[in-house]
């Protein structure tokens, strides 16, 4: 069971946005940073174990001469093997800071050559892979930029070419020094999954077909790809073979997060029907094919979720947010 745990106010709505919520956690200072998006700017936050504020700040997108303040699509922290840095997208380009906010150390300007007149230029997706961050974009191309271990040194080394459609989430997973290991996957407006493995070069694993309907969220662990939706559906693939395991009618309406708590392997999935569900991934000894158990559901009146992520990596608290809610609401278990 859960219970609603105090809320963390915020300066105005989160936009109506899939994957509408980054979670960055600081044991070791006893902190929890979110990050929300919201129009022209994204609002950081800093809070105590039981949810008391302690700081929070707003960062703006990136502004050409003349022109007017773009939208931010996605607000994501990256947990790298030897820095964290905070990535921002909009329509404008990517900006990626030092973990608190405060010093931006790269800037990528999108090039909208190849966009028609009428198309919409963003960047949307991130996510870390070993010294990399991956970010998708509108034409379906994933950059790729190398970052050093300090310093803005950050450079673009490659663009995957797998996709067709804007990217919509990106996860990824460490490889554990395991060869031809399936550890990112990438997903488009068409439900279109493709599977890699990272490293100085990217390489094309798989790709899982769609069905007509997008896939705004994607999460990978240990092998397992979980991917949702917009009929509300999750699909369980193994990542090496693409092959489907599991379906789940998981919500009523389309599913706008997904997040995993990776040391229980517990799988966090929100819907625009107001529902959270939390789910328990495992493999059959005997088999090893991917079950699943329902754990718990929670419903959040009212609220048109947008974001959902874990608040640790063992599934005991999560949060969410909500178009028209001025509040991060937090959720423990009992």
């Amino acid at each position: 069971m859960f219970r609603w745990e105090r809320s963390i106010p915020l300066r105005g709505s989160a936009a109506a946005l899939c994957n509408n919520l980054s979670v960055l956690q600081l044991p070791a200072r006893n902190l929890t940073y979110f990050g929300v998006v919201h129009g022209p700017s994204a609002q950081l936050l800093s809070a105590a174990p039981e949810g008391v504020p302690l700081a929070q700040r707003q960062l703006h997108a990136k502004e050409g001469a003349g022109m007017s303040p773009p939208l931010i699509t996605q607000v994501h922290w990256c947990v790298l093997p030897f820095r964290v840095l905070l990535v921002l997208t909009s329509h404008r380009g990517i900006q990626m800071y030092e973990s608190n906010g405060y010093t931006m150390v790269y800037w990528h300007a999108l090039d909208s050559g190849d966009a028609s007149p009428v198309q919409a230029v963003f960047a949307r997706g991130i996510a870390a892979s070993g010294h990399f961050i991956c970010v998708g974009t509108w034409s379906g191309r994933v950059l790729v930029f190398d970052i050093p271990a300090k310093g803005p040194n950050i450079v673009l080394s490659e663009e995957l070419a797998g996709h067709q459609m804007p990217i919509t989430d990106i996860a990824t997973e460490p490889a554990q020094g395991q060869d031809c290991v399936a550890d990112m996957v990438t997903a488009d407006d068409s439900g279109l999954l493709c599977v890699w493995r990272s490293g100085p070069e990217f390489t094309l694993l798989t790709r899982i077909p769609g069905f007509g309907v997008p896939c705004p969220s994607v999460q990978l662990w240990q092998g397992i790809i979980a991917a949702g939706y917009g009929n509300g559906q999750v699909h369980l693939y193994e990542a090496t073979t693409g092959n489907l395991h599991v379906q789940i009618n998981a919500h009523a309406r389309a599913v706008c997060a997904l997040d995993l708590a990776s040391e229980v392997g517990k799988l966090l999935s929100a819907g625009e029907d107001t529902f959270v569900h939390i789910w328990k991934l495992s493999r059959s000894p005997e088999s090893g094919y991917i079950e699943v158990e329902h754990c718990h559901g929670e419903c959040v009146s009212d609220t048109q979720l947008c974001g959902a992520r874990f608040c640790d990596s063992s599934g005991n608290s999560f949060a969410v947010t909500g178009y028209d809610l001025a509040e991060i609401r937090r959720f423990s278990s009992v």
